[in-house]
């Protein structure tokens, strides 16, 4: 269902589907088969967790369920499949379940299933499923998902066609857009803003110093971790490098010890609060998380404004944002109201009714400039509830562009914050906040985002030529070390408040600590400069032109590259090289805001062929 302002678009297809397995291999039962589905969605954000030390992200569902799927065949040998069969099984299935959904059921095949495969460890098992089991099965019985689309996904396109994610566009006002105004450099001696970014902090409630770092597990160095063989130290005071998330103490840390990285004019907080143990939290977790951290950063930070977005890991089950038309206790109006409640001391009245409704708001904090912060999991990949209705949900992009269209009648500048950076989004959503970036490019003065846990920045170009660069998107390392990585933050360095200001990103900074050094015996925790973009960079300015020639000069300079890896990873990269193939991977995904899209890499990789590199080594994703 269409939400107003919005229409089936065409061109937008999604590509690389995978193909069914063959029909001869044999099917589970009705009820195992059905789970083999469900559980591709429940424990994708598990599955993700468990890719090691530097997980490669799933390219959206398909792939998920092409992982699960022929697993299920090899579990289930001996029994005859055909598509008129599987799509009896299926309208059974949908009857069965829309006449009296039995959760207990489904979640009991589930967890054998999840034992079965060894898609977690088996406790793992248990408590995953026990925690999405409700969710899911409300979602499959409101889903959009037929026999035929269900059927299609496991047998081929020869039985259905599965694209439940369908295609759409937004509207646009028909004001003509203005020419190309690049901004003019700021007069010598211009006021500067410091805009302190934080993000992904994930506080670990449960981090214990000396526990296990490598458990079985996708959350370590906790109070279940177990201890460690005598042959392996266990997690250090301030944090690990492993799959582990933050303790208090860390976070506390950081925000104490800001000082010589300030003054700060305001913050950009993008969210992820809570740790990574998405297997077992609960409504009271999720809150207890959220206010804690709310509370630091208030005795922190004291009157400084601050202005956050809302990260994937703030809801439980993770991933699960249904959109405003899901109502009664599936809804997020829990998460919604206690934000609002929390964030009330930040955020003007405006803000927190759209907050309330779909996590997303705009706001103007200073003369001349708009922030809008996007709520991103109505893009995601992972957000299950986006199986019922994909198109713009909460109709949130076109609320986007009336902000955008009224700031540029005014003369505003605009900044857009969010948790997951646009690359990583649906297609039909990414394609569509690309058209909107190029349409508003002199309106829009800066773009930051969070999510990836790395640094890194997408950049965007005009829509005909694919090759003027009009507009980057920076992704700021996380505070967490999830995964392998140090602590960090960013500050921004912005054009200034004063009229005629363009607010665009001047330069930037980012600040680690050394978990080597602060894990020593009788040491306390330094945050310290890592680096300054421009001056390591060699950058002339911090316009998108600058970080496209900087792609493409590291595709030449490798040892410009290992500097970027090196900075990529907050300064403690893995052992494993970075070679060409994995080079020209991630030189794409800085070149990449729009999903789905190899044409954006053209000039990068004419010779090899981006959809082989890309499979060599996709962009990372820690999520």
């Amino acid at each position: 269902m269409p939400r107003h302002g919005v229409s089936p678009g065409k061109g937008y297809s999604r590509s690389g589907r995978e193909q069914g397995p063959d029909r001869s291999r044999g099917a589970p039962s009705l009820g195992l088969l059905w789970m083999g589905l469900v559980l591709a969605l429940v424990l994708s954000d598990s599955l993700v967790l468990w890719a090691g030390a530097h997980p490669l992200p799933g390219q959206g569902h398909p792939a998920v369920f092409s992982r699960i799927v022929p697993q299920l065949w090899d579990a289930f040998r001996g029994w005859n499949l055909t598509c008129p069969v599987c799509k009896g099984l299926f309208t059974a299935i949908d009857f069965g379940l829309k006449k009296e959904p039995s959760v207990a059921w489904v979640g009991s095949l589930a967890i054998k299933l999840c034992k079965l495969l060894k898609i977690a460890p088996p406790a793992v098992c248990q408590s995953a499923v026990r925690l999405f089991e409700d969710d899911m099965v409300e979602v499959w019985t409101r889903s959009v998902l037929s026999p035929s689309e269900a059927c299609g996904l496991l047998l081929g396109s020869t039985c259905g066609h599965w694209d439940i994610f369908s295609s759409w566009n937004i509207s646009l006002p028909a004001v003509p857009k203005p020419s190309p105004q690049p901004p003019n450099p700021p007069a010598p001696g211009a006021p500067v803003s410091r805009i302190l970014f934080l993000t992904d902090l994930h506080w670990d409630h449960d981090y214990l110093e000396g526990t296990d770092p490598d458990c079985e597990n996708p959350l370590c160095c906790r109070q279940d971790s177990g201890l460690p063989p005598a042959s392996r130290p266990g997690a250090g005071y301030w944090g690990e490098y492993s799959k582990c998330d933050l303790p208090l103490r860390t976070l506390e840390s950081l925000l104490s010890g800001l000082g010589p990285a300030g003054p700060f004019d305001m913050v950009y907080w993008t969210g992820d609060i809570p740790a990574h143990n998405v297997w077992h939290q609960s409504r009271q977790d999720q809150l207890r998380a959220l206010t804690t951290i709310t509370a630091l950063v208030k005795k922190y930070l004291g009157p400084l404004p601050v202005y956050p977005a809302v990260g994937n890991h703030e809801s439980t089950p993770v991933n699960g944002f249904p959109p405003p038309f899901i109502e009664g206790n599936h809804s997020s109006r829990w998460l919604y109201e206690a934000m609002a409640k929390a964030w009330e001391p930040w955020l003007p009245a405006e803000a927190l009714h759209t907050l309330r409704i779909g996590g997303f708001y705009a706001l103007s904090p200073r003369p001349g400039l708009r922030l809008i912060s996007l709520n991103m999991n109505f893009c995601s990949r992972e957000n299950f509830w986006l199986l019922i209705n994909s198109t713009d949900p909460a109709g949130q992009l076109q609320w986007l562009v009336g902000e955008l269209q009224a700031a540029e009648d005014r003369g505003d500048k605009v900044h857009i914050i969010g948790h997951i950076p646009p690359g990583h989004c649906l297609k039909s959503w990414s394609w569509n906040y690309y058209r909107i970036v190029a349409r508003y490019e002199n309106t829009l003065a800066g773009q930051f985002f969070g999510h990836t846990h790395v640094d890194e920045f997408e950049i965007f170009y005009d829509e005909e030529t694919l090759s003027r660069p009009l507009s980057v998107a920076f992704l700021a390392p996380s505070a967490t070390t999830y995964i392998s990585l140090n602590p960090g933050y960013r500050v921004y360095q912005i054009d200034g408040n004063y009229s005629g200001s363009s607010h665009v990103v001047l330069d930037h900074e980012t600040y680690i600590l050394n978990l080597t050094q602060a894990n020593e015996p009788g040491a306390t925790p330094r945050w310290q400069l890592l680096y300054k973009a421009r001056e390591t960079y060699g950058l002339p300015n911090a316009l998108p032109a600058a970080w496209h020639d900087l792609v493409y000069r590291m595709r030449g300079d490798t040892r410009l590259f290992q500097t970027f890896w090196f900075l990529y990873h907050k300064g403690h990269p893995p052992s494993e090289p970075c070679g060409t193939p994995c080079r020209l991977a991630i030189l794409c995904a800085q070149l990449s805001a729009r999903s789905d899209s190899p044409a954006l890499c053209r000039h990068l990789v004419p010779d090899t062929g981006l959809p082989d590199v890309q499979r060599v080594w996709p962009r990372p994703l820690f999520c």
